[in-house]
């Protein structure tokens, strides 16, 4: 075999041992981070005594997370501790505070988000539903009798974050939803400009806007009879249970709604009275339902935790 033959070999073989060891190492990185994982997900469920800090007994979401322990094998033996937002909240803040692990409730809008560095965690399971968004309707007849201010309405959006950062402004500032959204329409008025911008003025054409008694629609509900009544109509707001806004939309005692979460939250009552409302647009997207933990607890999905016992 000729020298030059001979180095090629040991040159080739060098290469191979090189990229052998570089597998072999990557093969235990990837072991020892799953390890970890494991190892960090055994060790937050031991510290949190295996428990979910929840909301009243009866909220839908106590439903999904009692759902969710009974099919994640990750929380086979947990429990849910129920008590009341304000309680769970306060649980939370008590826990940032000393930076130790806690999983709790959660759903967006909402000013926790805004207020404290908390994620969702992965749900394989698909348990909390896909994303949903805040729906614009309106009764059927409304583009034919007040086809300028439908026009303003559609144009209705907010991003979540700003959604989330608002409603953090009523808790700090203690304000009302309708003094809030008074104040946000002085201090956006290019928003609302852009809004409203080219649209024909009404004559003081009555228009009533419903809402839920969720914060994050009383603010959107609000600013959008601000706007509508700056540009010249005569606005009634009214709140309302889901089911009976759904029932005045369809009936036409209510004329425009920014507050049904779909597809899933109002779902069901969207099916039912399919063909009696007209849906126009989204107002809000991106909002969520879920289980959440604080930012720094390394961990990411519902599947990384460790059964009881």
């Amino acid at each position: 075999m000729s020298q030059s033959n001979m180095k090629s070999l040991m040159i080739f073989a060098v290469l191979s041992f090189v990229l052998f060891m570089a597998a072999c190492g990557e093969d235990e990185t990837n072991a020892s981070t799953e390890e970890g994982s494991e190892d960090i997900g055994a060790k937050y469920s031991e510290e949190m005594d295996y428990t979910i800090t929840g909301l009243e007994p009866g909220a839908g979401q106590t439903e999904l997370n009692n759902q969710a322990i009974e099919e994640y094998e990750s929380l086979a033996g947990w429990e849910q501790q129920t008590s009341s937002t304000g309680a769970m909240l306060t649980a939370l803040d008590t826990a940032i505070q000393n930076e130790e692990p806690i999983i709790i409730t959660a759903w967006s809008p909402h000013y926790k988000f805004a207020k404290w560095d908390i994620k969702y965690l992965e749900d394989p399971k698909g348990i909390f539903g896909e994303e949903i968004y805040a729906a614009t309707l309106t009764r059927l007849g409304f583009e034919e009798d007040h086809p300028a201010a439908l026009e303003v309405i559609k144009n209705f959006y907010w991003d979540i974050d700003k959604i989330e950062e608002t409603l953090l402004r009523s808790q700090e500032e203690e304000l009302e939803m309708d003094v809030l959204a008074e104040k946000w329409v002085e201090e956006n008025e290019e928003t609302v400009a852009e809004w409203t911008d080219g649209i024909e003025k009404g004559n003081g054409e009555k228009i009533t806007v419903g809402a839920t008694l969720w914060d994050e629609v009383l603010f959107t509900g609000n600013v959008a009879k601000i706007v509508l009544e700056q540009h010249g109509y005569d606005v009634e707001f009214t709140s309302l249970d889901p089911a009976i806004l759904f029932e005045s939309i369809a009936s036409g005692d209510i004329d425009v709604t920014l507050a049904p979460w779909l597809p899933t939250t109002h779902g069901a009552l969207a099916e039912e009275y399919e063909g009696e409302f007209v849906e126009v647009g989204k107002n809000i997207e991106g909002g969520k339902l879920g289980l959440a933990v604080p930012s720094y607890m390394e961990i990411d999905s519902l599947e990384d935790f460790a059964p009881a016992g």
